[in-house]
């Protein structure tokens, strides 16, 4: 890594409520709201039926695997992921048909892998009502794990986390939701109340409040993550009100990094006067093994992103990409097959966006963009 650069390790969605919970040594009551399951302990079985027994009580670590690798030989300054669940024992669940979480005991697996930011707005975090969100902040605030994109007011869930990186300078990643991915309004925060940074749209008016609030707290030099949760589970398409959205934040707010997940398999990437565009980071890690449904986008296929950008500048240098695959609840390295499968998918579309992911050592992937794709 250059001295004068920042490596940033970011991924999509880190969901560990449900069945990942009940694997771990303190799970929730596994009781369930759903129609298609009444126990979270249904889907380790149906895990268990696809790939293979899955250990119970196990480390806090397991679920990580060969992500934990990874994390090591690379190095990232700071570790950014989404987190797809609420952290509570609460009962008080929101009638959503689906709802996430795991127990504050078993939210030291965050520790595990080195986390230093989950970005919070999404469509799971509130799903077991406020005082979900409120288990769900003092738990990460115990285990000194910055937050972002939710809050008890309205100013706390649109502040930045802040990471002063010694002898490089700040970061400030921020995080919002927006209804596409299904968050609920009702789940918006208030000047008065808690909930999450939420966007009804991507819209001219909205994108211009999201510019007017960073721009409030932003200092020259920052490195700026906008971390956004939009979009349907599944499908390729990047739309043109999304690269306008994209574009607009990094033309009027200098976005370093634009993070969006949501969908469950990763999507296209572009670079935008030299900033990165995230379209769709997949899901990292899951209880989907053994659901049927949706095989042609293989999202049993995680990426792990290392972004290195220039520190003062926030400008792309490096885009290195790790594939892993998620097995009986863990983080594995795929086969070939897999890997080769992924790489040319996600250059297929990323060529559309004007990049190209290709091969690298060790299985990796890397991104070209620019003169580099001549």
């Amino acid at each position: 890594m250059r001295s004068s650069s920042i490596k940033l390790f970011l991924c999509g969605d880190v969901m560990t409520g449900r069945g990942v919970d009940q694997i771990m040594p303190h799970p929730c009551n596994p009781r369930l709201h759903e129609e298609y399951l009444v126990s979270a302990e249904d889907y380790v079985r149906l895990a268990e039926d696809a790939h293979g027994e899955i250990p119970r009580s196990a480390p806090l670590s397991y679920i990580w695997g060969a992500a934990r690798e990874e994390l090591e030989r690379a190095g990232p300054d700071l570790s950014i992921i989404n987190l797809e669940t609420s952290i509570t024992r609460s009962e008080s669940y929101f009638p959503k048909g689906i709802n996430y979480r795991m127990s504050p005991e078993n939210a030291g697996c965050l520790i595990s892998a080195g986390v230093d930011c989950c970005a919070l707005a999404n469509n799971h975090v509130l799903d077991w009502g406020r005082t979900g969100l409120f288990d769900t902040l003092e738990t990460l605030e115990r285990l000194k794990i910055k937050s972002a994109g939710a809050g008890r007011c309205l100013a706390e869930a649109w502040a930045p986390a802040i990471f002063e990186i010694p002898g490089k300078g700040r970061v400030l990643i921020f995080s919002c939701a927006c209804v596409s991915s299904g968050a609920p309004i009702s789940w918006a925060a208030k000047s008065d109340d808690a909930g999450i940074a939420l966007l009804p749209s991507f819209s001219e008016q909205n994108a211009s409040q999201v510019i007017d609030n960073i721009s409030r707290v932003i200092q020259a030099n920052d490195v700026i993550v906008f971390s956004v949760h939009c979009g349907p589970n599944w499908g390729y398409e990047v739309s043109r009100e999304d690269r306008n959205f994209a574009h607009r934040l990094i033309d009027a707010a200098s976005i370093s990094v634009l993070h969006c997940h949501s969908s469950h398999h990763p999507k296209g990437i572009e670079v935008y006067r030299n900033r990165l565009i995230l379209y769709g980071c997949g899901d990292f890690i899951n209880d989907y093994e053994g659901i049927p449904g949706f095989e042609e986008y293989r999202g049993d296929l995680s990426m792990m992103y290392f972004a290195e950008v220039e520190a003062g500048t926030g400008c792309l240098l490096a885009l290195e990409m790790t594939p892993l695959q998620i097995r009986r609840f863990r983080l594995s390295r795929p086969s070939t097959t897999d890997a080769d499968w992924l790489q040319r998918k996600l250059d297929c579309e990323s060529r559309k966006l004007g990049a190209r992911v290709s091969p690298a050592f060790g299985g990796r992937f890397t991104l070209l963009w620019g003169s580099q794709t001549a």
